[in-house]
């Protein structure tokens, strides 16, 4: 399996932990009625994220980034696969987006600034590299 086939799949492991680390985070936090719930408005009163600590929500938000950086990341790895671009830069900037999702958990959750933006900043660089050295 190409290396930036392997690190999408470890990607989307990721994304199953963070969905995880989120849904564990808010059960500590919140009544299990309101999180097993069909989380109806008039029910609730305001939305659970709205409810949980800040630590909780910023862990909600991150793994909502990741879901939208996600996307945009398996475009690249379909590039670069499909149009059989595979190279040394590509496996590295795999690698490096994959460090940088994982590096941007904490940094999200404990508020880390600037280093939550520049650890999205680079896998958004490393990303980009990936789609444009598949079509150069």
């Amino acid at each position: 399996m190409p290396t930036e086939v392997t690190v999408l799949a470890l990607a989307g492991l990721l994304q199953v932990a963070q969905i995880t680390l989120m849904s564990v985070t808010a059960n500590l936090e919140l009544d299990g009625g309101k999180t097993l719930g069909p989380r109806d408005p008039q029910r609730l009163g305001k939305p659970l994220m709205e409810q949980v600590s800040p630590r909780t929500g910023r862990i909600f938000r991150a793994m909502n980034n990741h879901f939208e950086a996600l996307i945009l990341f398996t475009i690249a790895v379909a590039v670069v696969t499909l149009g059989q671009a595979a190279s040394p830069l590509t496996a590295t900037c795999a690698w490096t987006y994959l460090g940088a999702r994982i590096l941007y958990i904490p940094a999200y959750a404990f508020g880390w600034v600037p280093w939550r933006s520049l650890l999205w900043l680079t896998g958004l660089i490393a990303t980009t590299l990936m789609i444009l050295s598949a079509l150069f």
